[in-house]
C-alpha cells in the first residue's frame, strides 16, 4: 500500500480533510493544537498520514517536533508516494512560505510528487475574493488546487491527484521564500485583508482589556449556570422517564429478591447515574461550540498574563477548560505549550479540574448542601453559582 502525507499550518483544514478522504472521524476544532500527533486512515489503495499542523521546519513545541521529525522520517520510506500541503487560501502568502520551506526539504530527499491543495474556497466565494490556482500552479510548476474541505468543493480534482500522483515539471523555487510568497499572492490572490480585517474588528471587542475580560466572565457563568441550573428540566424529565419505566416493569413482577434487585439496583443504581447525563450533554455541547466560534483560541490570550502568575501559559486554558470534559485529551493538548515548565504545570493541574466523572458528585453535593434559590425569574440560580 502506497502512502501519502498530508502536512500544513495549524487551523488550515488538514484534519477535515484527512476525515473526509478516510471517514476516520478525527477531532478538529477552529484552533491550532487539536492534532498533537499523526493519524492514519486508508483511502482507496493508499494510506494517508495526517501531520500535526507546524508553523516553521524550526520546531518550537512539541506537536511541532512530532510533525517534523515524523514527516522526516517518512520522506525516507520506500512506500510514500506523493505529499499534500494544505495552505489557508485566505493567508496564501505565510501559508506559501512554509510550503515552499517543505517542497524543498522533500525534494532534497527524494523526488516526489508534491500538491499544493489550497483550502477555504468557501470562504473565499462568500467573501467574492478570487484565486488563480491554476496561474500559481504554471508560476512555480507545482500543481495547485483550490478546494473546500468543509463543503467538498474541488475535492473530486485532489481525489484525481491522489489516483496517480504528478508533478508538472521543474519547480521555479527562488532562495528568498518570503519575497516569492509575496509576489506570488500579489500576482494570483486579490487583497484578503478586509476578510482579515473583519476579524480583527470582532478581535478588538473579545480580546480588549475590558471588554474582553467581562465577555470571557459571562461566557463562564452562562456556561456553569446551563451546567446546573438551566439542564434541571432535562434532568427531571429523565428522572420521571426512569422511574416511570421503573414502576411498569416492577409492577409487573412478584414481590422478592429479583423485584428488589431490579427496582434499587437497576433503576435506582443506574437511574441515579442517568440523571446527570443532562448536565455533561451541556456542557460538552458548549465546549464544542466555543471550538468552533474560535473563541477558545481568543480565551488563551486573553488568560495568558493572570495565568502567567501561577507558572501557566494562556494555552494552558484550553487544557483546562477541556479537563472539564475528560483529563485525558486535556493533557495530550498541553503539548502545545513551548516552555517544558508551563507544559508540566498544566498537565499536573489538569486532573484537578471538574471533569465530567466528576461532575455528577458536584452536583449531587451542591443539592444536598445549598438551597436552590433562582433569581431573575429562574435564570440564575444560588445552587449554579457555587457549582
Amino acid at each position: 500500500m502506497s502512502t501519502i502525507a498530508l502536512i500544513g499550518k495549524p487551523n488550515c483544514g488538514k484534519s477535515l480533510l484527512f476525515n473526509q478522504l478516510t471517514d476516520a472521524g478525527q477531532k478538529v476544532a477552529n484552533y491550532p493544537g487539536v492534532t498533537v500527533e499523526t493519524s492514519r486512515g486508508a483511502y482507496q489503495d493508499h494510506e494517508i498520514i495526517d501531520f500535526p499542523g507546524i508553523y516553521s521546519l524550526d520546531a518550537l513545541t512539541e506537536d511541532e517536533r512530532v510533525a517534523i521529525s515524523g514527516f522526516e522520517a517518512i520522506l525516507h520510506s520506500d512506500t510514500l508516494s506523493g505529499v499534500i500541503i494544505v495552505l489557508d487560501g485566505t493567508r496564501l502568502e505565510s501559508s506559501l512560505v512554509l510550503a515552499l520551506q517543505l517542497y524543498k526539504r522533500i525534494t532534497s530527499h527524494q523526488p516526489l510528487p508534491v500538491l499544493f491543495a489550497i483550502n477555504f474556497l468557501d470562504v473565499l466565494t462568500d467573501n467574492q475574493l478570487t484565486l488563480d490556482a491554476e496561474g500559481l500552479s504554471k508560476a512555480i510548476g507545482i500543481p495547485c488546487i483550490l478546494f473546500s474541505a468543509k463543503t467538498g468543493d474541488g475535492l473530486e480534482e485532489l481525489k484525481q491527484w491522489i489516483s496517480t500522483p504528478t508533478n508538472l515539471g521543474t519547480a521555479h523555487i527562488k532562495d528568498d521564500l518570503q519575497a516569492q510568497a509575496a509576489q506570488l499572492t500579489t500576482d494570483f490572490s486579490t487583497d484578503t485583508s478586509p476578510l482579515i480585517e473583519q476579524q480583527n474588528r470582532l478581535d478588538n471587542i473579545l480580546m480588549s482589556g475590558v471588554g474582553g475580560i467581562a465577555f470571557f466572565i459571562v461566557t463562564l457563568l452562562i456556561l456553569f449556570q446551563s451546567i446546573f441550573t438551566w439542564s434541571g428540566p432535562l434532568m427531571d424529565l429523565v428522572e420521571m422517564a426512569i422511574t416511570s419505566i421503573g414502576d411498569v416493569v416492577t409492577g409487573q413482577m412478584a414481590s422478592g429478591a429479583l423485584k428488589s434487585f431490579v427496582n434499587d439496583a437497576i433503576f435506582g443504581g443506574l437511574g441515579s447515574f442517568l440523571v446527570f447525563v443532562p448536565q455533561i450533554f451541556v456542557l460538552t455541547f458548549l465546549i464544542s461550540l466555543l471550538e468552533d466560534s474560535g473563541y477558545l483560541a481568543r480565551m488563551a490570550v486573553i488568560c495568558h498574563r493572570p495565568l502567567q502568575w501561577f507558572g501557566l501559559s494562556g494555552k494552558s486554558v484550553i487544557a483546562i477548560l477541556t479537563g472539564h470534559a475528560c483529563a485525558i485529551p486535556a493533557i495530550y493538548a498541553a503539548r502545545t505549550i513551548e516552555s517544558p515548565k508551563q507544559r508540566l504545570i498544566t498537565m499536573m493541574a489538569v486532573p484537578l479540574t471538574s471533569c465530567s466523572a466528576r461532575l455528577p458528585v458536584y452536583g449531587l453535593l451542591v443539592s444536598v448542601s445549598v438551597p436552590s434559590t433562582v433569581f431573575l425569574g429562574g435564570l440564575v440560580g444560588l445552587q449554579g453559582m457555587v457549582f
